[in-house]
């Protein structure tokens, strides 16, 4: 029965022992409880054995005094049998769990006397001297002052003391690192030691509660995140899982060294760790689809330093909807749901106007509202039918009052509008599976309300007919349409650029300067007394979480649907997608421009040839400004070629096996080159040297393309694998930062692949001709078409969809089989197919005309509708094997077999 929630807040449980509570010693009614006696830092509590009797809880600071009589004190009550006693003489004692029934603690008031008759005997020395040194502590006039003298005696503790090795899994297991940290659990904190072998983490409790030793195995281990706890960068939560809402153990460091160093250890250890993700990855996945409205926001609170573990800073989730009073639920009326731009405290324009009036005439620093959004206080207002003991050990041992509780859904959401002091916004539970939290099922007597009605269930809605249904429905609500494309407001305000500044005075939501990150700094405060004061101030009123953006949040992009008769979640509107700069597209230029070029393709010209490399050319990529070309061959160089001086400036060699492919990212600082080697390198123009490899795939890299900072690569280890890639700082020896997001796994050897303009569909082949199609944002095979004996280059007709309307995408393919095959996207249907004298091994296109390289070394323009060739261009002597096109489509740069690089121009 007990539980650290029977402790004081910012109280430590030091030690037990098993002893007898004699009551009414010497006289006819004495009566003798065994069980056991709990020394805490400030109180002392015995719990008896026996379930009926009251679990006892004496404040130290309520004590006359404690003493073990010596022998040969006259009238000496423990003359008889008695030795190991202790006497404690109170003013007040708390009776808490009698019959074993979770309520109110009762208040015994006036003098006393406990005996506890320890089983240990020669314990009750030591024991004493303990409680003495504590009740001094708790008699100290300044909150401060105590909370100084118990942090020495729990550090003089934790030093005598470290952690026992007996505990380790396996004897062969290697110590790295062992220090000293407290175990976080909501409301209370369990101090410890920490200790990090090459196979486990483990957390010993100084009291040996609740078990003697916590152990996490490292390669389970699945998120880690630094945290603020009690406003200081010391606290660590380690996540098992990757969606779970709690964590698997949250410790609180004594200082922000050792939270690092054992934060390294675990990150550095785990197979394949991928680190902690961005709030950036997050938002990408979200907007392509990829991940719910729900898990994003559950994403964004980690990111924001918001645990379960620490009710200062629960998790927030927004009130979605505003219509508590019809009888069905309609979720395709703008009105149902609430206004996601403004805080809950700006929804209601007459409360509004007077807070703004007040905050104008506030003197500095002002703030808008006296109350925060999110509370210990307030989430236990929601969870007090599922966690009551939390809700008695925050309110010193009392419910709130029957007519303050959560009541009903109705009521608690108007009370959110018209209330002056009420501005709460919700928590993940309205969101999840389990409605425990609405219905009193332990039968707690939570209070009778002014009308005479008792507090049992959560009054719901008349659309739910139930708990389980009101959470589907609102689960429903969250991942609506509607709220798919204003969440990004409410994010605004609770996470991003409106959380603070001009903007945040602009949107109505400025709260109490230290409810902020950075709000206060702790260490700057000398006087204890000040700091604990201000700190319990601070974590009781809550914390606004840490702001994770600084400009708006982009909406999500939302699914178009091809036809009402067969409607499909993939089906996006490229026209209405973005499409980042720096990329092969033509959307930003005029179609009469790239419709003047095509026309004009046969008139292209050879401008110029240079043979550069020793065997065949594999990748070409050009600068911005297009005054330096790169290539890749398969003699395993990497070459920079000077259009300008017309000579070769670098020549770079990774490794000894053929480099297949090469681009230039944004910016023109680094150059990627995929290699057979297994890697993917990327070399630094700016200062001539590798700058970072990127060790991804256990066969050849065939393939990369580069698409709005991701990273997409292919090989013959039959994957396709999407990476997010933040740049190294490049005045600095920082790595690239990479992030696995998707593996697309394919059954044999991929060979190219391509995207979509906006990066939501991607196209992959594979040597036994299979193509298939894919949807970004969730991983999966939209089509796969059986083409080819082997497929050499894929390029989406997607990227010209403007020349179409949305529902006609195409994608054409060549290969070994000497084909050009159309296929349409949203169906992978074949619907075009023209055969060509030798295979082609490279191409451009405008939908119409195709532009292709041929095993021979001529370029070859097609009239794909009528399916003829249309021109013949000499060029190479062997195969061309890559090209190039600007975005004006007048300049092409080839590369083949030859070893060779020819330039081309339309001459009009």
């Amino acid at each position: 029965r007990f539980s650290l929630l029977l402790l004081n807040l910012e109280e430590y449980y030091f030690e037990q022992h098993t002893a007898n509570h004699i009551i009414n010693k010497d006289c006819k009614d004495e009566r003798k409880f065994r069980g056991s006696l709990k020394i805490c830092s400030k109180s002392i509590i015995f719990e008896p054995d026996d379930n009926i009797q009251p679990i006892i809880k004496i404040p130290l600071r309520d004590c006359i005094s404690i003493k073990a009589p010596e022998d040969n004190e006259a009238n000496n009550p423990f003359t008889r049998n008695t030795s190991g006693g202790i006497s404690v003489v109170c003013s007040q004692v708390f009776l808490i769990k009698e019959r074993n029934v979770i309520a109110p603690y009762k208040t015994v008031r006036g003098r006393t006397e406990h005996l506890f008759q320890l089983d240990v005997a020669g314990k009750v020395g030591d024991v004493v001297q303990t409680l003495h040194q504590l009740y001094r502590a708790s008699c100290l006039d300044k909150m401060g002052d105590q909370a100084a003298m118990i942090t020495a005696i729990l550090q003089s503790r934790l030093a005598r003391t470290s952690f026992d090795k007996n505990r380790f899994q396996s004897i062969s297991e290697t110590l790295h690192m062992e220090c000293k940290a407290e175990m976080v659990t909501p409301l209370v904190t369990n101090p410890g030691h920490v200790c990090v072998t090459d196979a486990n983490l483990y957390f010993q409790p100084l009291n040996g509660y609740p078990k003697p030793v916590v152990q996490i195995t490292l390669q389970n281990v699945r998120r880690i995140y630094k945290r603020r706890h009690g406003l200081m960068p010391l606290g660590l939560e380690v996540f098992c899982t990757e969606n779970d809402l709690c964590s698997d153990i949250y410790l609180k460091f004594y200082n922000y060294q050792d939270r690092d160093e054992v934060y390294f250890l675990i990150a550095t250890y785990i197979e394949n760790h991928i680190a902690e993700h961005t709030a950036e990855s997050y938002m990408l996945q979200w907007q392509r689809g990829h991940i719910s409205n729900y898990q994003y926001l559950l994403h964004l609170n980690n990111l924001a330093d918001r645990s379960c573990n620490d009710l200062s800073q629960y998790p927030v989730f927004p009130w979605i909807i505003a219509d508590y009073s019809s009888s069905v639920l309609d979720l395709t009326k703008p009105e149902t749901f609430r206004d996601l731009s403004k805080p809950v405290g700006a929804l209601n324009k007459e409360r509004l106007d007077r807070l703004v009036t007040r905050y104008q005439e506030m003197p500095e620093p002002k703030f808008m509202y006296g109350s925060h959004y999110s509370s210990p206080g307030y989430v236990l207002f929601y969870l007090v039918r599922v966690a009551p003991e939390y809700m008695l050990c925050l309110q010193n041992g009392k419910f709130d009052h029957a007519d303050r509780m959560f009541n009903s859904i109705a009521e608690t959401w108007k009370n959110c509008l018209d209330g002056a002091t009420d501005f709460k916004e919700l928590i993940p539970e309205f969101y999840e599976n389990d409605s425990s939290f609405l219905v009193n099922s332990l039968k707690l007597d939570l209070g009778k309300r002014q009308g005479g009605k008792m507090v049992e269930d959560v009054e719901l809605p008349p659309w739910a007919s139930g708990p389980d249904d009101f959470l589907q429905k609102s689960q429903e609500a969250l991942e609506s349409p509607y709220v798919s494309e204003h969440l990004h407001e409410w994010i605004d305000i609770i996470f991003g650029y409106k959380q603070k500044g001009s903007e945040a005075v602009a949107a109505h939501n400025v709260f109490h300067p230290l409810t902020y990150e950075g709000g206060v700094d702790l260490n700057s405060i000398m006087d204890p007394n000040e700091k604990v004061a201000l700190l319990t101030q601070i974590l009781e009123f809550g914390q606004t979480p840490k702001q994770l953006f600084t400009t708006p949040h982009p909406q999500r992009i939302i699914p178009k649907l091809k036809s009402s008769s067969r409607p499909s979640s993939h089906s996006i509107s490229i026209a209405e997608s973005p499409v980042s700069p720096n990329e092969e597209s033509f959307e930003d230029l005029t179609e009469e421009s790239i419709t003047l070029a095509w026309n004009n393709i046969a008139k292209l010209k050879l401008d110029k040839q240079y043979k550069i490399h020793k065997e065949a050319i594999t990748g070409i990529a050009v600068t911005c400004n297009g005054s330096s070309v790169f290539t890749t061959s398969q003699d395993s160089t990497l070459k920079m070629f000077s259009k300008e001086s017309k000579t070769i400036q670098r020549s770079v060699s990774f490794s000894n096996m053929a480099l297949s492919s090469c681009l230039i990212l944004p910016g023109d600082t680094t150059v990627i080159s995929s290699s057979w080697d297994n890697h993917i390198y990327f070399y630094s123009i700016a200062f001539g040297r590798q700058q970072d490899v990127l060790m991804g795939h256990d066969d050849a890299v065939s393939k990369i393309c580069w698409r709005d900072g991701r990273l997409y690569s292919a090989s013959w280890d039959s994957t396709v694998k999407v990476w997010h890639c933040a740049p190294g700082e490049t005045l600095s020896n920082k790595k690239h930062h990479f992030e696995l997001l998707a593996e697309l796994e394919h059954d044999v050897s991929v060979n190219t692949i391509d995207l979509n303009a906006a990066n939501t569909i991607l196209a992959s082949g594979t040597k036994e001709g299979t193509i298939s199609v894919w949807d970004v944002s969730t991983a999966t095979v939209l089509h796969q078409t059986e083409c080819l004996n082997m497929l050499f280059f894929l390029y989406l007709f997607l990227l010209f969809a403007f020349f179409f309307c949305t529902d006609s995408r195409h994608l054409l393919s060549t290969g070994e089989d000497c084909c050009f095959k159309v296929i349409d996207v949203q169906t992978g249907m074949l619907i075009s197919s023209v055969t060509a004298e030798e295979p082609q091994r490279c191409f451009r296109w405008d939908g119409n005309t195709i532009l292709s390289g041929s095993q021979s070394g001529e370029l070859l323009i097609w009239d794909l509708l009528g399916g003829k060739v249309t021109e013949r261009i000499k060029g190479h002597t062997g195969a061309v094997t890559s090209m190039w096109m600007n975005e004006q489509c007048n300049s092409v740069i080839t590369g083949g077999e030859d070893k060779q690089i020819m330039f081309w121009k339309l001459q009009y």
